[in-house]
């Protein structure tokens, strides 16, 4: 309910902003659902869009689980592009199915490292992981320019700096009957399975109990740095996927468009779903639904095509201070029930 409130107040203050740029907020609004849901062509393009916020969602809603902030979806995704990269110059003559698998997994592998190293230097130093993840999204995107640029590059490729591309065995092709990759596929498996783990097993038990009360767990003899190291490792691997995934299915080779914002945007999805892994579908097709129609708006009133991210933006303050009202209202009720 406090979610929904969020939403409505944040589309009442982007219809302000529009009325101060001179439109119409409700033909605004109007051009939005057309761009996101409006026909089947916009229905696929918002479907490619949500493919890697659910992944990059998990990377702030899995660690968020245990109590931590992670916002590292962007570098992870980063690294595992570039990790994609390299395993599928290295799998260039294995079969299509093998390669594809490698590349996959070498995303995941190089996004679970990633963000694997905030978290021990939290448990181990205290440093804090919000800082930390933060700090390399920017270090990773130095690196992908660093590589784009020299080391990996293909000479090749004039318009812009761009890495070797991977072999056409290890691309991923589209759904049968839909012009949407298979990535959205990935995405929603990956929020099944997350539900699945820290909702319903033994580990995600841990793991919750991790989140609510550290003082709790350490009494209780819980392995807090291997369960920090665990949750920190599956969320930068579903990031490092989507980045293996817009490699593999999209790009076919690294370059600054990895670096496209879907980290970023990955942290309003987690925020909006209040970091439940099933509610990210819903929320990433939403968010996915205004990006996919910043396009069409620039085009019907001559909008700048980052009006959609002082949407999101809007959303994303509105979700935040409804969670802080939240908890002031849980701490008001608790207050009033215990006098």
């Amino acid at each position: 309910m406090v979610t929904t409130a969020a939403l409505v107040l944040a589309a009442l203050a982007f219809g302000v902003f529009v009325a101060l740029n001179g439109l119409n907020p409700l033909e605004v609004y109007a051009v939005l659902y057309l761009g996101a849901f409006g026909t089947s062509l916009s229905i696929e393009a918002t479907l490619t869009q949500a493919a890697p916020l659910m992944l990059t969602a998990l990377c702030t809603a899995i660690p968020a689980r245990a109590g931590l902030l992670v916002i590292g979806g962007e570098g992870a995704l980063v690294v595992g592009g570039v990790a994609a990269v390299l395993g599928g110059v290295a799998l260039a003559q294995a079969p299509a199915g093998a390669a594809t698998v490698g590349v996959l997994l070498a995303g995941a592998l190089g996004g679970a490292l990633w963000v694997s190293l905030p978290g021990a230097l939290k448990h181990w130093r205290g440093v804090n992981e919000t800082i930390a993840t933060l700090l390399l999204n920017y270090i990773a995107v130095a690196i992908l320019n660093h590589l784009v640029s020299g080391p990996i590059r293909d000479f090749a490729v004039s318009l812009k700096p761009t890495s070797w591309s991977i072999p056409a065995t290890a691309m991923i092709g589209t759904i049968p009957g839909l012009r949407v990759h298979w990535g959205m596929v990935f995405g929603f498996v990956a929020c099944v399975l997350a539900y699945v783990l820290l909702r319903q097993t033994t580990f995600g038990f841990s793991v919750a109990v991790l989140g609510g009360n550290l003082r709790a767990a350490q009494m209780v003899g819980l392995p807090i740095g291997r369960l920090t190291l665990a949750v920190c490792a599956l969320g930068g691997a579903a990031a490092g996927l989507a980045g293996a995934i817009e490699v593999a299915a999209v790009h076919g080779a690294a370059s600054s468009s990895l670096a496209a914002g879907f980290g970023y945007a990955g942290i309003l999805v987690a925020f909006l779903a209040r970091h439940h892994p099933l509610a990210i579908v819903l929320c990433a097709v939403l968010v996915g639904g205004i990006s996919a129609s910043g396009g069409l708006l620039q085009r019907r009133f001559d909008m700048s095509d980052a009006a959609t991210l002082v949407f999101q933006g809007m959303i994303f303050l509105c979700v935040l201070a409804s969670h802080s009202f939240g908890g002031r209202l849980r701490l008001l009720r608790g207050s009033g029930g215990a006098a």
